[in-house]
């Protein structure tokens, strides 16, 4: 191998990865031994030639990787560029020598693609075995990789053992190996390093490499055109390249069969290509350790949204579904997919609710506009439709990448036999039940949640009593509008009592949610965000829609705030109510309130870079009883943070408005919701003045006149 070509060949793929979108990542990287290694290792696309020899051996402080290559490939310009950099043709002579060589010897590492050759559809499995699909039909994994590995291992303990018996074999072996020391030699072990490679999003289109190459290259075959479209754009549009090594797989143990322990202490001559009697054991233990490194290998694939998506599709008995059913489907997976032993992709290692709102990072619509676009589903009036044999409908295989990619989401996931048997049974459930679920999912998630922040931040004369600050709901005979009900800064669900009673007597459902810190203490609100707020109340909203079919919106100071920011995001709100809305911090602490100096002070901590250390300024509520007194400044920070960003998107806000205030509210001031509502996007709205000289406008005197507005108001939505 030409060192200064395989480093040459290193920095080419780090620039090239400085160029493309690829965003490549590591895991397990602890996994791997010292020395030289094989490396087993799943093959879809040509980038896996290109990056991993360059990753490895940057991981192994050097060491040498060479890899076993398609002997199709060694023609003309590219043949002399694959040897310098190690690349040995599979109908190379003398080949299992040199790399039994190498590997005794500590030379080098190699990789091995077990599969054979690029398995573009993904097939690796088929009725609980490995099958690998080809070109050319199925067939079973390739045990080259266990073979190898087994006589390197052979030979490593031949030559121990001859070493000791039979000096003139050894030194016959060490000539044959060109080794100069079989002492080093038996400190080194023999194994393999099972490796799987993820690619996400998993998407093949038309791009400026492949309109180059049909444009410049005479004669261009479908099947290069394929790949360039495929790894082209995985390149281009950007890809995450999940790379994951499993625990080595040390070789010595599958030895011990007496026959085998038979040859290796032989003194007769054996030649390198000569049959051992123990050749069928040796083949028995090869698939032996063939099924060990392809499970490790498929076992290790980082599961990621369009597999979910694809499997579930692929596993639904019916044709038509409802796309809010698909996502809740995949919600109720994601949610427990943990708990399947897999590897998840970085995006389902968080919450999983905006998949039930505003899908804010575009999980279902990108895999939408694949199924769509390929015509594996149908839509029509919102209904979604599976195409007759849409995942059984025979396609080239040079070109599935291209004609059917859920069926390769789906086929990728086959070998992990828990998530498997987790979707088919979820795909299964009617989608009555699959809302129940989803319904009793999200209630319990929200009364353990409290409860455990409750347990974890009481403090004894500053919590209230817990039926304060637990999220309450009501379900009415009117189902198909529902109502959810947000509270405000240092309240709790309490606060909304008085209108959820208003309300429930008309026999509307409605839910209150806690917002994170509230109803605990304000050491607890002290460590929240806003977004922490804003994910309580997308939580309420998911769970109120397993119920409703429309929902509207009602919120209160801060909570009518987070009411305008669901409405800007989430196009299923029918319409929305905000009850004193706060616009900007000035406007949330009347200065009247407060002498001077404090309220400098109060806006100097406030603006003031993040501390470790908490601080609080004594607060006066209206309801004590509901109410902290202590406010954290870094809710106050995080309310200032929150206006910000909601007044750009309140001209995003189409639906129904109406808004409410006192005209002498002595915490937010009136003039700050007139200018919301000026720039609510909403062509039908509302802005209405109360004559009270108090915040909180829900609750005491007077405050039926605005049950009844906002009761009205609904009314007109929900008849």
């Amino acid at each position: 191998m030409n060192r200064f070509a395989y480093l040459t060949t290193g920095w080419a793929v780090k620039a090239l990865s400085g160029m493309s979108k690829a965003r490549i990542r590591i895991h397990g990287a602890e996994n791997i031994p010292a020395g030289a290694v094989i490396y087993a290792v799943n093959h879809f696309t040509r980038m896996e030639t290109l990056i991993l020899p360059s990753y490895i051996y940057e991981l192994t402080d050097g060491t040498p990787v060479w890899s076993l290559a398609d002997y199709t490939l060694f023609k003309g310009g590219l043949k002399n560029y694959l040897e310098k950099v190690g690349a040995v043709s599979t109908r190379a002579p003398d080949r299992d020598l040199l790399m039994v060589k190498t590997l005794l010897a500590g030379e080098a590492s190699w990789i091995i693609f077990p599969e054979g050759r690029m398995v573009k559809s993904k097939k690796v499995f088929d009725k609980g075995r490995f099958m690998i699909a080809s070109e050319k039909g199925r067939h079973p994994p390739h045990t080259g990789v266990a073979t190898l590995a087994l006589r390197t291992e052979f030979y490593r303990q031949r030559l121990g053992e001859t070493a000791r018996s039979f000096p003139e074999e050894a030194g016959r072996l060490a000539k044959l190996f060109q080794i100069s020391s079989i002492a080093e030699i038996l400190k080194k072990n023999t194994c393999i390093v099972p490796v799987n490679i993820t690619y996400y999003p998993m998407r093949a289109r038309e791009n400026i490499l492949s309109r180059l190459a049909v444009s410049y290259v005479e004669n261009i075959s479908d099947r290069a055109v394929e790949e360039i479209m495929t790894e082209g754009t995985m390149l281009l549009s950007g890809v995450d390249v999940d790379i994951r090594f499993g625990p080595p797989i040390y070789i010595r143990k599958f030895l011990e069969h007496p026959a085998v322990r038979k040859d290796i202490c032989s003194g007769r001559e054996i030649g390198f290509d000569d049959r051992l009697s123990s050749e069928k054991h040796l083949r028995k233990a090869a698939r032996k350790i063939m099924h060990r490194y392809m499970t490790s290998i498929y076992r290790m694939t980082t599961v990621n949204h369009d597999h979910l998506f694809a499997s579930l599709l692929k596993y639904m008995p019916f044709r038509k579904c409802n796309p809010d059913d698909l996502c809740r489907r995949v919600f109720l997976i994601g949610c427990g997919i943990e708990k399947s032993g897999v590897f998840l992709h970085d995006s389902l290692h968080s919450d999983q609710i905006s998949l039930l709102t505003d899908d804010s990072y575009h999980k279902f619509r990108d895999f939408m506009d694949v199924a769509l676009d390929k015509g594996v589903l149908g839509e029509e009036n919102g209904v979604l439709k599976k195409q007759k044999k849409s995942f059984s409908s025979v396609f080239d295989f040079h070109q599935v990448r291209i004609g059917n990619p859920l069926t390769v989401m789906a086929n990728e996931t086959e070998p992990l036999d828990i998530l498997q048997k987790k979707i088919r049974r979820t795909a299964r459930l009617p989608a009555c039940l699959i809302r129940q679920k989803t319904f009793r999912f999200l209630l319990h998630r929200a009364l353990t949640e409290f409860d455990n922040d409750y347990e974890a931040f009481f403090a004894e004369g500053e919590s209230r009593a817990k039926e304060v600050g637990c999220p309450f709901l009501r379900k009415g005979k009117k189902r198909d509008t529902g109502l959810l009900l947000i509270h405000g800064y240092m309240a709790a669900p309490l606060e909304m009592a008085d209108l959820a009673v208003y309300l429930g007597k008309e026999q509307y459902s409605l839910f209150v949610p806690r917002l994170r810190g509230h109803g605990t203490s304000p050491e607890d609100l002290a460590g929240r965000t806003y977004k922490d707020w804003i994910a309580s109340a997308d939580a309420g909203y998911a769970l109120l829609r397993t119920l409703c079919r429309r929902i509207i919106i009602i919120g209160f100071s801060t909570g009518a705030a987070i009411a305008l920011e669901l409405a800007s995001r989430i196009r299923k709100v029918e319409a929305v109510v905000a009850v004193c809305p706060p616009r900007r911090l000035h406007d949330l602490y009347l200065k009247k309130s407060l002498a001077k100096d404090i309220w400098k002070r109060l806006l100097e901590k406030v603006r003031k870079e993040r501390t470790e250390e908490k601080e609080f300024i004594e607060n006066t509520p209206e309801h004590p009883h509901i109410s902290y007194h202590r406010n954290p400044v870094e809710g106050i920070r995080e309310i200032e943070l929150f206006m910000d960003e909601l007044e750009p998107q309140l001209p995003r806000i189409s639906v129904p408005a109406l808004v409410l205030h006192s005209v002498r509210d002595p915490v937010s001031d009136p003039e700050g919701s007139k200018r919301i509502y000026e720039m609510l996007g909403s062509v039908q709205k509302e802005y209405v003045l109360f004559n009270f000289d108090r915040h909180n406008i829900l609750s005491g005197q007077g405050s039926q006149r605005v049950h009844q507005l906002i009761g009205a108001f609904i009314r007109s939505f929900s008849s």
